[in-house]
C-alpha cells in the first residue's frame, strides 16, 4: 500500500557506517520482546507502507554468556534469511569480555551492527556498574566503547551505543559520553531521554536530545522516549533535530507502527488502524512465529506469547474472562480457537488503542555497587571483580 502523492522524506537516511537505513527509525532492544518472531512482524509491516522498513535490533545479550557460548545468547544472536541488515546489542561490564564478545558477533559474521548498552536501569543491571550507571566510570565506559570499536572495526561492522541521561539528574553523563564515543569511532549514538531513577515514569526530556545534536557533531543522534505514535516520531525530531528515532514500548503489541513510522518519514500520511480480526490474526501469526523461533516448542512459545496479549488487545472491547483465557494459552489450537471467541467484526476503537504503552511505574532510587558514585574512577576493589569475571570466562 503506497500513498497517493510522491510522499517527500522528512528527514536523509541515516547512515550508521556502511549501513544506509532508509528509513530512519530504529526498533529498540527490549527482553523478552525484541526476539526474531517479534522482529519479523515489525519488520513486514514497515514494508507493507511500501518505504524501507527501518533498522530493527535484537533483545540485548550478555557478554559473558555469549563468549562462553551460552545457546540461549547464540539463539538471540541468530538471525532469519530476510533480515538485513542484522543488529545485535550487547551488554557487559568489563572491556575484554565485551571486546570478545563483540569479535564473536562479528568475525563469525553473526550480524552486521552491534549496539552497545549503556542504558539499561533495572537493578540487576545497574547494581553490578552495568547499564546506565556505567558511563558514571568514565574510564570504564571509554574503555569498554574502544575494545567494541576495535574488535568490530576489521569485519567492517559498526558499533553504536543507547544510553541514558545518567544515573540521576545529579549525576548526568550523557554529553561526556556521547563525545567519548564519537573520537572512538562510533558510528551512532541514541539517547533515551530519562535517567536511571527515572526507569520508566514521568516524561522523558526531549531537550536532552537536543543537547546531544548540539555537543556530538560528526555523526548521528538518535532520539528514544515517548514515542507512542508516528505524530510523536516526527514532532521529536522537528523539535530535537535528531537524525532519527528509536522506539521501544510504543510499539508493544502493536507492530504495525512501523508501517505509520515509515509512512510518516517518507511524507505519507498512511496510517494503521486495524480492527479486532487484524489483530487477531497478528496474534496468531506472532504465535506461529514464536513456535518456529524455539524449534517447535509449541509450550514455550506460547508461554513466551502470553505477557503482549495485554498490549495486544489495548483498547479493544473485549471481556475481562476473554483476555484472561488468552493469557494462558498452552497450545497454538487454544490460541485459535479463543481468538475464534472474540467479536472479529469489532472496528478500530480509536484513542483507547493509542497512547502510552507497559507499566511506567514510579521514580526508584538506583541500585549501584557501594561506593559507586564517590568517584568517577573506578575502586581497586572493582576492578579485581573485573578481572576475576574475565578469568572465570572460557571460550572466545
Amino acid at each position: 500500500m503506497t500513498s497517493a502523492l510522491a510522499p517527500t522524506p522528512l528527514l536523509k537516511p541515516l547512515q550508521i557506517g556502511p549501513i544506509t537505513v532508509g528509513t530512519p527509525v530504529v526498533l529498540a532492544p527490549m527482553a523478552g520482546v525484541t526476539n526474531r518472531a517479534f522482529r519479523t512482524l515489525c519488520r513486514e509491516a514497515g514494508r507493507s507502507a511500501g518505504f524501507d522498513p527501518g533498522l530493527y535490533v535484537a533483545e540485548m545479550v550478555t557478554s559473558r554468556a555469549l563468549v562462553e557460548r551460552n545457546v540461549e545468547a547464540l539463539r538471540i544472536v541468530t538471525f532469519g534469511p530476510e533480515e538485513t541488515p542484522r543488529s545485535a546489542q550487547v551488554y557487559g561490564v568489563d572491556p575484554a569480555t565485551v571486546g570478545a564478545a563483540v569479535k564473536i558477533i562479528a568475525g563469525e559474521d553473526r550480524a552486521d551492527h552491534v549496539d552497545l548498552n549503556f542504558g539499561c536501569p533495572v537493578p540487576k543491571v545497574t547494581r553490578k556498574g552495568g547499564g546506565a550507571a556505567l558511563p558514571w566510570k568514565r574510564q570504564l565506559f571509554t574503555d569498554i566503547v574502544k575494545a567494541a570499536v576495535e574488535a568490530a572495526e576489521p569485519h567492517g561492522v559498526p558499533v553504536t551505543i543507547k544510553m541514558r541521561k545518567g544515573i540521576d539528574d545529579d549525576h548526568l553523563t550523557y554529553l561526556e559520553a556521547g563525545r567519548i564515543a564519537e573520537s572512538l569511532g562510533v558510528a551512532a549514538v541514541s539517547l533515551h531521554a530519562r535517567t536511571a531513577a527515572q526507569h520508566y515514569s514521568g516524561q522523558a526530556e526531549w531537550e536532552a536530545v537536543a543537547r546531544l545534536k548540539e555537543a556530538v557533531r560528526t555523526i548521528p543522534v538518535l532520539g528514544n522516549g515517548d514515542i507512542w505514535s508516528a505524530e510523536d516520531a516526527v514532532r521529536m525530531v522537528e523539535e530535537t533535530g535528531a537524525d532519527g528515532v528509536v522506539v521501544g514500548r510504543g510499539c508493544q503489541g502493536r507492530p504495525w507502527l512501523f508501517a505509520d513510522l515509515a509512512a510518516a518519514f517518507n511524507g505519507s500520511d498512511l496510517r494503521v488502524r486495524p480492527g479486532l480480526r487484524e489483530v487477531a490474526d497478528t496474534i496468531y501469526r506472532h504465535g506461529l512465529l514464536m513456535v518456529e523461533y524455539f524449534d517447535g516448542d509449541e509450550g514455550k512459545g506460547m508461554r513466551d506469547l502470553r505477557k503482549h496479549m495485554a498490549w495486544y488487545l489495548k483498547g479493544y472491547a473485549v471481556g475481562g474472562e476473554k483476555r484472561h483465557s488468552l493469557a494462558l494459552i498452552d497450545t497454538l489450537d487454544e490460541l485459535r480457537e479463543r481468538l475464534d471467541a472474540l467479536d472479529l467484526d469489532a472496528p478500530y476503537p480509536g484513542e483507547d488503542a493509542e497512547g502510552p504503552r507497559g507499566r511506567a511505574g514510579s521514580p526508584k532510587t538506583p541500585h549501584l555497587p557501594y561506593g559507586w558514585l564517590d568517584s568517577r574512577d573506578l575502586s581497586e576493589e572493582f576492578e579485581a571483580r573485573l578481572r576475576e569475571a574475565e578469568l572465570s570466562v572460557s571460550g572466545g
